[in-house]
C-alpha cells in the first residue's frame, strides 16, 4: 500500500511540476483564493488598507521569485494548503495586479 501511495504522490508532484512550468495561472482563480484567504490579514496589518502591502515604499518583494516565495509562507502560515496551480493562480493575480515582473 505504502509503495503505490509512494507512486501516486511522486506522478501528482511530477505532473504539478511540469503544469506550472507551462501554464500561466489563472488570474481569476488566483484573485479569489486571495480574497478569500489573504485579506482579512492584510486588513489587519495594514490599518483597513490590505492593498497597501504590496504598494508601499518598503515592500519586501522585489523580484518574481520572491513573491513565489511570498504566497508560499503565507500559505503556510495561514495552514492553507493549496496546490501549486493555486499558487501559481495566486501569484499572477498579484503580479499582474501590482508587481508586473518578468518570469
Amino acid at each position: 500500500m505504502k509503495q503505490g501511495l509512494y507512486k501516486t504522490l511522486v506522478s501528482l508532484l511530477l505532473f504539478s511540476a511540469s503544469s506550472y512550468m507551462v501554464q500561466a495561472g489563472d488570474f481569476k482563480n488566483g484573485q479569489t483564493l486571495h480574497d478569500g484567504n489573504c485579506m482579512s490579514c492584510h486588513t489587519t496589518i495594514m490599518n483597513d488598507k490590505p492593498n497597501d502591502i504590496y504598494t508601499r515604499e518598503d515592500r519586501r518583494i522585489d523580484s518574481y521569485d520572491g513573491l513565489v516565495n511570498q504566497v508560499n509562507r503565507c500559505e503556510s502560515n495561514l495552514g492553507i494548503v493549496w496546490p501549486e496551480n493555486q499558487v501559481d493562480d495566486v501569484v499572477t493575480f498579484l503580479n499582474q495586479s501590482f508587481y508586473k515582473f518578468k518570469k
